[in-house]
């Protein structure tokens, strides 16, 4: 009897999703109510073929030294910040993560904080739950509308472009800002204009990130770059938190030097800062960007579906881009090196 590869599953996920991995691996589900410390981790991980990771799980060469078995790292995530990648290159040991099935759900969070932070939203549910709603005002809670204004998409990959779909939809400008020019015709599609980052902040209404972290965007928006915003300007995060200064954004919502922020990310997840909580002109969400059934669920298959091919000996469909670059070289299966 063949013995199913042992996989280590850093977090409970939900019981449709855990059913996948249950099937045809020995699965080991490393905590159900929160995230493994560092230490259970290396413990953990000790003897496992595999684990599935968390965007919190720092994944790097102590992890590997620990796990002088493992043969694949597949992250839960389509970002992969967390991964010390070229490590993983130089041990043979690929990486997987899960790009395209959480686009539409990142889009729709970004969009439904735009509309909550325009709109007020937050506010005035809470205005109506404490009681004060007494009477029709013409000036209570006025708010900003979307039809007509510029949006300015920072990083215009799969949801970057999926929100500006939906941003279309609501009859804005659409600017971008981007490492890649998009082609005439999808500009052409998206009634998409480029522009350098400097001058889109300094142009657009609405301005949404949806680039991953590096080291070249970490802080990409940083104090000199939020000075250049509008002051109605408001300001949507669903990418990483680091991404943006977050202490210097802060200073700006607070002096009201712009209208308000959505943000799902923070610099220092899961702590947010006191001094963000208190302020009535953010909505903030606890990274659910892209929980939604279909997307959470759907991020599970990608993960079985790659692991599963890693072990019959084919390559992945679900490999971050370096380790499809380097497969081209690299003859599968693969054989891991410490």
């Amino acid at each position: 009897m063949t013995m199913k590869p042992k996989v280590l599953l850093t977090r409970a996920l939900f019981p449709e999703a855990e059913a996948l991995f249950k099937t045809d691996f020995d699965l080991e589900i490393g905590n159900k109510e929160r995230m493994l410390t560092r230490e259970e981790l290396l413990e953990k991980v000790k003897g496992k073929d595999a684990v599935i990771t968390m965007m919190p799980d720092t994944i790097d060469r102590a992890l590997l030294d620990a796990a002088p078995n493992l043969k694949i790292v597949a992250n839960y995530a389509v970002g992969y910040n967390n991964i010390d990648v070229p490590i993983f290159l130089r041990r043979n040991i690929p990486v997987l993560h899960t790009p395209d099935v959480l686009t539409d759900a990142t889009a729709d969070a970004a969009f439904a904080l735009l509309i909550a932070v325009a709109r007020r939203i937050i506010e005035a549910h809470a205005y109506v739950v404490a009681g004060r709603f007494k009477a029709w005002k013409p000036a209570l809670l006025l708010s900003q509308g979307l039809s007509g204004k510029i949006v300015g998409i920072v990083g215009m990959g799969r949801i970057g472009q999926a929100f500006a779909r939906r941003c279309l939809g609501f009859g804005m400008k659409i600017l971008y800002a981007s490492r890649t020019r998009l082609s005439e015709e999808k500009e052409a599609i998206l009634e998409a204009t480029y522009m350098p980052l400097e001058d889109l902040l300094k142009t657009a209404d609405f301005i949404s990130l949806h680039v991953p972290l590096t080291e070249e965007t970490r802080h990409l928006i940083d104090r000199k770059r939020l000075d250049d915003l509008k002051p109605t300007a408001i300001f949507i995060n669903t990418a990483r938190g680091p991404v943006v200064d977050e202490a210097a954004l802060i200073k700006k919502l607070e002096k009201g030097e712009i209208w308000g922020a959505g943000l799902d990310v923070y610099e220092n997840e899961p702590d947010v800062p006191e001094a963000l909580r208190q302020l009535s002109n953010v909505v903030l969400l606890p990274h659910v960007g892209s929980a939604t059934l279909e997307a959470r669920l759907g991020m599970a298959r990608l993960l079985y579906d790659g692991l599963t091919a890693f072990f019959s000996g084919k390559v992945p469909k679900n490999l971050i881009p370096e380790w499809k670059e380097r497969v081209k070289d690299v003859p599968f299966p693969l054989i891991p090196t410490q």
